[in-house]
Order: C-alpha cells, then structure tokens, then sequence
C-alpha cells in the first residue's frame, strides 16, 4: 500500500506509526468494537470508553497531534449517522458521521489504527468539521447521505484498483493527464462539504467542476483505509494548494470499477465563496 506522507505537516513519530503494515491479522469485529467504543465516547464526552489503547497511542485531528481529551471527543454529540468501512490489510477502519442536533453541529471523519498482534489502538486520526468550514451544513450533509447507499458489492473491488482510482482523483490537482485514469461514470455523485451534485439531477457527475488548474501543490500526506468488500476507500490528506493548509478527507465508492460516490470533509473556512455548484437543471440543495 503506498503511502505518501509529508514530514512538513505531520509530526516525525506520527509518520513512523502510519508506515504500511505486512501480513496483519485482524479480527473485523475486534476493530468494529473499538468504533463502537469511540461512538460511544463521543455521545457521552468521555475518551476513558475506549479500551486496549496501546502505550504509543496518538491522537490526530486536522493534522495536528493533540490530547484525546482536548480534542472533539471532549464534546457530547448527538450522533445522527455513521457509517464505518474496514480495512483487514491495514487493520484499520474509517468512520463518517454526522452530528446535526448538539449545541454544535459537526462532521466528521475519523480513522483508527490498530497494531495487528494485540489490536491495541495506536492512532485515531480525524478531520473535524463545524460552522464555517467548507460549504458546511450537517443537516443537508445528513440528508444526501441518509440517501445513499453503501451495501457490500456482489463483487468486491481489487485493492489496487481502489487506491489507484483514489491517487488519480487527488493527483487532478497537479497532473494533467490525472483525470484520465480516474474511473469517473455517471451517475456519480459527489458530496463535498454539503454541496452535492447528483441523485437523478441533470448534473449527476463527478465531472463537473474537476480541477482545471493542474500547477497547484499537491495533495499530500495521504493516509488510507480500504474496504474491497463495499468498493470504499478512504484518503485523510494535507490540501496544500488551500491556504492555510487544509485538512481533508475523501472516501470514495467503486462499483463495477466505475466511481459511483465521492465524500469530502475539509477543515477550511469557505466564508464569501458561496456555493460551487449553482442549480443546473433543479436545485442540488437539500433541507435547510
């Protein structure tokens, strides 16, 4: 599995613990109850839930090393959607949810690491977005992805063909023939922030506003968790090419080795942007 990190945005002894792992052995439902665990921590504002932490454990947010316990955690969320891959190669998960009903409103996505021998959890890794980060509304978010649908696939997709696929979108940014190796298909639908184009729209593609600028900096620091059984995998990065450097991540669904879904979070204010994807056709908007 490659993996790309960045030593100018992430911590040294980060980098060393997100190094691919050879010839895990994980169990699904061990890694399914540590997602349960941090859930469960979250809904209550307690990180002491989460069990069989190993000794060299870190915790992550919008690509900054900080203490569990000073990070969202430390919040009660009302949880109205979540949704988990799972990776038995890196012996990991990645989960994606969505709070609209706490003081607060939040999206969020969160990957966690485990050591293959004992499954301690060595990394949480999440980007954390609220009010005034990019095209943000935990409500419209909720909406389009309430209506969705992530099932296992009667055949599962290849793990390269999912990294590949994955590495090509984000390398639009930079390399001008990047496009042409992304398995875009319509209908595809991509939700990026709380901006979405499809569910049987005119604009029901991924195309529409691709990255036409291909000299900007690269998407780096890419960290991956990839279910081959649901055609997912998902990408936590560095946006270099927003300033400030963003916090962002992307999960994408393959089916029949097209693309079908793309799910962005991006910890960045978009204050006085607006909305990227004005009404072609009829209104790409959700419920307020």
């Amino acid at each position: 599995m490659k993996m790309r990190l960045s030593p100018s945005h992430l911590p040294a002894t980060t980098l060393a613990l997100l190094l691919p792992l050879t010839n895990a052995e994980c169990i699904r439902a061990a890694l399914l109850e540590t997602v349960d665990e941090y859930l469960q921590g979250l809904s209550m504002g307690q990180a002491g839930l989460l069990q069989n932490i190993a000794d060299d454990f870190l915790n992550v947010e919008n690509n900054k090393t900080i203490p569990i316990i000073t990070g969202i955690i430390g919040n009660i969320l009302k949880i109205d959607y979540n949704h988990t891959i799972v990776d038995l190669v890196s012996c990991a998960t990645f989960t994606e949810l969505v709070s609209s009903r706490s003081e607060k409103p939040w999206v969020i996505g969160t990957q966690i690491r485990h050591h293959p021998v004992d499954n301690t959890v060595y990394l949480i890794d999440s980007v954390v977005s609220t009010t005034g980060d990019w095209f943000f509304n935990a409500s419209k978010t909720l909406h389009y992805m309430q209506n969705e649908s992530w099932a296992p696939l009667g055949k599962p997709e290849s793990r390269q063909t999912l990294l590949t696929a994955a590495d090509a979108y984000l390398d639009m940014w930079t390399n001008a023939t990047a496009e042409a190796a992304v398995p875009l298909d319509t209908p595809c639908d991509r939700l990026e922030g709380s901006a979405y184009t499809g569910q049987g729209l005119s604009n029901d593609t991924c195309r529409l506003n691709v990255p036409t600028n291909h000299t900007q900096k690269p998407n780096s620091g890419r960290r991956y968790v990839v279910d081959e059984s649901v055609g997912a995998v998902s990408v936590l990065c560095v946006f270099e090419h927003m300033s400030p450097d963003a916090a962002d991540s992307h999960l994408f669904r393959l089916e029949g080795g097209k693309l079908r879904f793309v799910h962005t979070i991006t910890k960045m204010s978009s204050a006085g942007l607006g909305d990227p994807y004005p009404p072609r056709g009829g209104s790409i908007r959700g419920p307020a």
